[in-house]
């Protein structure tokens, strides 16, 4: 075994790989076609993707038409992220004595023919201080590449796990709570008498907000005008109430129905002007908080987002645009507000700090902005 000889570039490439991976938290990339590369992204770092290339690029023009195609990858990769700007390192570790490394704003190139040279690259010492520290200069001997391989797939090896728990089915309390809370008060309020008595005093309307009955922010989502508006409002929350419920966990899932239902009924309150109950908007943050889930594991849901769930919410909007009658400002108001609360709380099992305060600085100046409008209405 101590005869066994490294690889000089496959030495470099898993050191590189070892590091992005189990000290940053990096996850491959599928990318189809592709040969000999290795790409890895996290979309909580600043240097969201890192390219690993381990061609052999002879001459300018080739690494220009290789420049060309990791553009054109970066930009697919922003669409699906929906991110503005997206940098890219892009790690050439076999490259022609007359080449020469050139960069753009959007990618950073590094050529790297041993790990000194990443190690004192200005740019990679900027973003990934801890690097010089974190891998061995000495060319690795086979235990070392054991010791490395092993920690890759125990790290694969866990995250699988946290995945197969987020996956996993289980009984939707909350949901069918909510659902059975819905009924109720619905049928107590078959009586005509009762069913005015409960309109005039939990219904959401702007001017009793501002007289400070914020109550109604949250028991005008718990109403319901008739059998048909009960029964697309539960049938949407029996649909996808238990996924948020499984992705998120069962507070987590009930903070997000009620305060997408609340930040609903403020929109409502500052752009209509008549009195509007119902589950809408809580539903609807239901559908921004998978938008969240989405964007974040857009490997495991990028078809069904796309295929199934954004063409639903266009529908749902466009259809609160068409048919009257239809509070289209509680059903943006939840969407947004479902989104900014699931980017504060996090996902079950995988929180980001920066996400979590993010998130809620955003949503204290959606609240506060809401709030100070329906004041000086």
């Amino acid at each position: 075994m101590a005869n066994i000889i490294i690889n000089k570039k496959d030495d470099i490439v898993v050191k590189l790989v070892h590091y992005f991976v189990t000290e940053k938290d990096y996850k491959p990339i599928v990318v189809n076609g592709l040969k000999n590369e290795i790409w890895l992204e996290n979309m909580n770092n600043d240097i969201k993707i890192i390219r690993l290339n381990i061609n052999y690029i002879h001459n300018n023009e080739q690494l220009n038409n290789d420049l060309r195609k990791v553009d054109a990858i970066r930009k697919n990769i922003k669409k699906k992220t929906y991110i503005f700007k997206m940098k890219v390192l892009n790690i050439l570790i076999d490259c022609g004595e007359n080449v020469t490394i050139g960069n753009t704003e959007d990618i950073e190139s590094v050529e790297v023919k041993k790990i000194s040279d990443i190690k004192k690259n200005k740019f990679v010492n900027e973003y990934f201080p801890d690097l010089k520290d974190k891998i061995n200069s000495k060319k690795s001997n086979v235990i070392d590449m054991f010791k490395m391989t092993e920690e890759l797939n125990d790290k694969t090896v866990k995250d699988d796990k946290k995945m197969s728990k987020l996956f996993k089915n289980g009984i939707p309390i909350i949901t069918y709570i909510l659902i059975f809370l819905n009924i109720l008060i619905f049928i107590l309020m078959l009586s005509p008498a009762i069913y005015n008595d409960f309109i005039n005093l939990f219904a959401n309307y702007y001017i009793n907000i501002q007289n400070g009955e914020i109550y109604r922010l949250i028991t005008s989502i718990f109403l319901h005008g008739n059998s048909v508006h009960l029964f697309f409002n539960m049938y949407a929350l029996y649909i996808i109430g238990p996924e948020i419920e499984r992705y998120y966990g069962t507070l987590k899932f009930l903070i997000i129905y009620l305060m997408s239902g609340i930040i609903g009924s403020l929109f409502s309150a500052v752009l209509t002007t008549s009195a509007s109950i119902g589950a809408s908007g809580a539903i609807f943050g239901l559908f921004g908080s998978l938008l969240y889930f989405g964007f974040n594991y857009r490997a495991t849901l990028d078809s069904y987002l796309k295929g199934q769930i954004i063409p639903l919410i266009l529908i749902n909007l466009l259809v609160g645009l068409i048919v009257p009658g239809i509070d289209v400002a509680a059903h943006v108001g939840g969407l947004i507000g479902g989104f900014l609360i699931s980017y504060m709380l996090g996902i079950k099992g995988f929180n980001k700090k920066n996400h979590n305060i993010h998130g809620l600085i955003m949503t204290i100046i959606l609240l506060a902005s809401l709030i100070y409008m329906i004041i000086i209405k």
